[in-house]
């Protein structure tokens, strides 16, 4: 073996050997020697030509075979994904429904889902079974204590949206749950309806007041309002206009807290009632009714009912009743239209008038999301009122969705703005480096003219300001005559000067342009700096008048220093 590698590396005799033979004897015998031992690859070196014969073209045919693989793409293997993707499953919202145990509010959102993929989680609960802890940054945490089939059910959590189904305050039971209200609100929770008009709802002569300011915007014959007499305590109360009359004490629902007087004698009575109880009362005139009206509004849903008393009580809501659902007419659709816009929006509510026996109709009150469900379509309307929060919790949920602001109704309207007084200081106008060149004398109200008075000092009107304001801002400056006040009369502030008598200057030839003393007046005390500079360029440029090329050039350089001073000044 030795022998042939020596007659191998004999030029001569590799020279006669035939095609292919001498690659088949220098290439190693794979079948008796292994690649992978260290030993035989000492033992049969590779030539260096044919290993390292251009380290520069190697390492160059590397970089381009990457640059082209690069430019390809990658390979078709690994755009594939590993394995199968999971979907972003997002928690689940929870909707915190305060009402009696008596309606099972999760079957009416079983299968609901906010903007069709988040799931909605139902905690139910009266506020008598609620505490709470809000915080600026941390939302709400609302501890609930249920007992549910005996079994007493303690939970802790953070609510998403609140759905208000039970009244906030209550004289006659004694229940006061408005710190939970403001709890909910402190931490920042939507809810329907809003937690802003649950609050203000725990007042009735509170809500009754939004009903006058509608009485009074509509008209008696659109929005028939009834009329009431508030007393914050029992020592107005002398006597009634008219008998019968009705009572109302404090704040209180389904009839209670209401007493009919018939005479003054039962009047008195009553105000040391009212005296005892240490609250506010409301009078209104009675009312014989043939029936009463209930118009309620869910979202977009509308639906009116008259309630006609059998038991032969006159308060038609209490004892026995006949209860049929009418037609919904453009009247009472007005009525709760109009009632659904206070406390910056109502979506549920529902607007109860009485029908007197002589045929005319009277608005004695109006009711929030905490009303009563009425009539054979009571599960519809819960349903109804689920889609809805569904809705609401949607747009909340949205990326970058907010509630509207309840307040927002409320803010007070923009207004023109209009010339200050004396004293007040006005904003900056824009416009003011146009308005220097302009040719014609500025208006009462102009950026040049309300210049003229910094420091919140009266701006001078053109009848009784200095010859500057009158005149066209290319026209010279006059002389004018002295003052008889003071000397230091026109440096005070709000100090007016009397007008003085001068020449009239629109309409002057340039014969009499040129006749101007050459030396320009002093400027008035009150005028700024920009406007005293500007007059006393243009009354010595038109002095040296020269030839129309020099003219022209002075009098665009004298617009360029205007444009600067009044556009520096105006800032």
């Amino acid at each position: 073996m030795n022998f042939l590698r020596r007659r191998l590396s004999d030029s001569s005799f590799v020279a006669n050997l035939p095609n292919g033979y001498m690659t088949d004897l220098q290439r190693p015998d794979t079948s008796t020697s292994s690649p992978a031992s260290p030993a035989m690859e000492r033992r049969h070196p590779q030539p260096l030509a044919a290993s390292f014969s251009s380290p520069g073209s190697s390492l160059f045919s590397s970089f381009s075979s990457a640059m082209k693989q690069t430019a390809q793409g990658p390979p078709a293997g690994l755009l594939e994904p590993l394995g199968p993707s999971t979907p972003v499953v997002q928690r689940p919202r929870i909707l915190l429904v305060i009402d009696d145990a008596h309606t099972d509010w999760a079957k009416y959102f079983h299968g609901k889902k906010a903007n069709g993929e988040i799931e909605i989680r139902v905690e139910q609960a009266e506020f008598s079974e609620l505490n709470l802890a809000a915080y600026v940054t941390g939302g709400c945490m609302v501890d609930m204590q249920v007992v549910r089939n005996g079994t007493k059910v303690v939970r802790s959590f953070k609510p998403d949206f609140i759905l208000v189904r039970q009244h906030a305050y209550s004289m006659a039971l004694g229940e006061d749950y408005r710190s939970l209200v403001i709890g909910l609100q402190y931490g920042g929770l939507p809810a329907v309806n809003s937690l802003y008009s649950v609050y203000n709802f725990c007042s009735k002569p509170w809500v009754f007041s939004q009903l006058i300011k509608i009485f009074h915007c509509l008209g008696p014959e659109k929005f028939p309002l009834v009329e009431q007499t508030f007393f914050p305590n029992h020592k107005p109360m002398l006597t009634a206009p008219r008998f019968p009359v009705v009572v109302k004490l404090g704040h209180a629902h389904a009839g209670m807290g209401k007493i009919k007087v018939e005479n003054q004698h039962d009047y008195q009575d009553i105000t040391s009632m009212v005296a005892m109880a240490k609250t506010y009362a409301t009078t209104e005139a009675f009312i014989d009714s043939k029936y009463d009206i209930r118009i309620q509004k869910i979202g977009s849903n509308y639906k009116a009912y008259m309630r006609t008393s059998i038991s032969g009580n006159w308060k038609a809501n209490t004892g026995s009743a006949m209860l049929e659902q009418v037609a919904m007419t453009e009247r009472y659709r007005l009525w709760v239209d109009s009632c659904s816009e206070m406390f910056g929006g109502l979506d549920i509510c529902a607007v109860k008038a009485v029908h007197s026996k002589d045929g005319r109709d009277y608005i004695i009150e109006v009711m929030d999301s905490s009303m009563p469900l009425i009539g054979e379509h009571v599960e519809e309307d819960r349903q109804l009122i689920a889609d809805l929060v569904v809705s609401k919790m949607s747009q909340f949920l949205m990326p970058g969705g907010t509630v509207p602001s309840p307040l927002r109704p409320w803010a007070p309207q923009t207004k023109p703005a209009k010339s200050p007084g004396p004293g007040q200081p006005r904003p900056p106008t824009q416009g003011g480096p146009r308005q220097a060149q302009s040719p014609q004398p500025p208006r009462s109200g102009s950026p040049s003219q309300q210049r003229l008075s910094p420091q919140g000092q009266q701006p001078l009107s053109p009848q009784s300001g200095s010859p500057q304001q009158q005149r066209s801002p290319g026209s010279p400056q006059l002389p004018r005559a002295p003052s008889g006040g003071s000397p230091n009369q026109g440096s005070r502030p709000g100090a007016t000067l009397p007008a003085q008598p001068r020449p009239p200057v629109q309409g002057r030839s340039t014969s009499q342009q040129g006749e101007e003393p050459k030396k320009p007046a002093p400027a008035h005390p009150q005028l700024n700096k920009s406007q005293s500079l500007t007059n006393s360029l243009s009354t010595s440029d038109t002095s040296q008048r020269g030839p129309p090329s020099e003219d022209e050039a002075k009098a665009e350089t004298i617009r360029n220093l205007r444009k600067s001073f009044a556009s520096l000044f105006s800032d």
